[in-house]
């Protein structure tokens, strides 16, 4: 069970170097395992980085490429304070909307084995399967319970007048339906408007005929000029006041998968100082395997003949109790 504390909870994603001069070998390993068994997933919990190098330039959303708006506010149905609850502007801080139906057009989402055809929208930068999530800080690996996809994990708050707010649109043609959630010039904790991040998140249904140099789940971020709110340890400007990162008291943003039971992908640089910067005007795309598993991208790794054969989990996030408490 998934449990939620009267101050907040820490989202958590683990990430390290050591991940990334290990891939190959942890990777086949762990590959090898599960087809042996059977299984679509990891064989064991491991947390996995994928490379920078991945991320495309880009200066526009995908709502931008489409030509059509970027949908309507999403009204939150928990978390984050009760004044948030029900508000029609959709100005929050930690609140969650959900459950989304995908749309009756929509095939569903099959994400780590399962196949989903709804999902909560959370203020703090990303969707989660089965209930939402208040969290805001992203510390480490400590075991969510349940599936998450995180374009930027952080304390993004629209309470300030100036500050976008989360919005919510479907869009399908003969290749197949597509949702998109997107978080437009959203301020920070607490109600920071100064500067604003731009990002959007896209996700496409099982059945979508995905053209080339796509996939079924796609990140962009266009301007992103903060990281962290206050309440995770940062300073003026929403940034880090050294480099920041798990155990320093200044914890930025992360971008990642995970799949509730601690194994996951995590983009290298996540919970570091300066994560903005290197998302700021690109995109990534994310295929999925039959079994919702993501795919690793064989440009973005070392030995791409080796690596088109691995199918691995992403992002294991996890979630402890709050450390320090958040002023409303």
């Amino acid at each position: 069970m998934l449990h939620f504390y009267p101050t907040k909870v820490d989202l958590i994603s683990n990430w390290n170097n050591n991940n990334r001069n290990n891939y190959m070998k942890v990777s086949l390993n762990l590959i090898t395992t599960s087809m042996l068994i059977g299984l679509p997933m990891l064989a064991q919990a491991e947390v996995f980085t994928i490379p920078q190098s991945s991320l495309i330039p880009s200066t526009t959303l995908w709502t931008d490429d489409l030509g059509i708006s970027i949908g309507n506010t999403l009204v939150m149905t928990g978390g984050g304070s009760a004044a948030n609850v029900g508000d029609p502007t959709g100005r929050n801080d930690d609140g969650f909307s959900g459950p989304i139906s995908f749309g009756l057009d929509f095939s569903g989402l099959t994400l780590f084995g399962t196949t989903y055809s709804q999902f909560y929208a959370n203020n703090n930068g990303n969707i989660s399967f089965g209930n939402g999530i208040s969290a805001f800080t992203p510390m480490g690996l400590q075991g969510a319970t349940q599936p998450i996809i995180s374009a930027f994990f952080a304390d993004v708050d629209t309470r300030n007048a100036a500050s976008g707010v989360m919005s919510f649109q479907t869009h399908t043609t003969a290749a197949g339906s597509e949702v998109i959630i997107t978080w437009p010039s959203v301020g920070y904790y607490s109600q920071q408007a100064t500067p604003l991040n731009t990002f959007q998140l896209v996700v496409r249904e099982d059945d979508y005929l995905i053209p080339d140099g796509e996939g079924q789940i796609g990140f962009f971020w266009t301007t992103m000029g903060w990281e962290v709110g206050s309440a995770s340890g940062g300073g003026s400007g929403g940034l880090c006041s050294g480099i920041g990162g798990i155990g320093t008291g200044c914890v930025p943003a992360a971008v990642g998968f995970g799949d509730g039971l601690n194994n996951g992908y995590v983009l290298e640089g996540s919970t570091l100082n300066g994560i903005a910067g290197v998302l700021q005007n690109h995109r990534l795309w994310v295929n999925l395997s039959d079994g919702g598993v993501p795919v690793i991208d064989p440009g973005a790794v070392p030995e791409p003949g080796t690596l088109a054969l691995l199918s691995i989990g992403l992002a294991g996030l996890g979630i402890k109790r709050r450390y320090k408490a958040k002023i409303a």
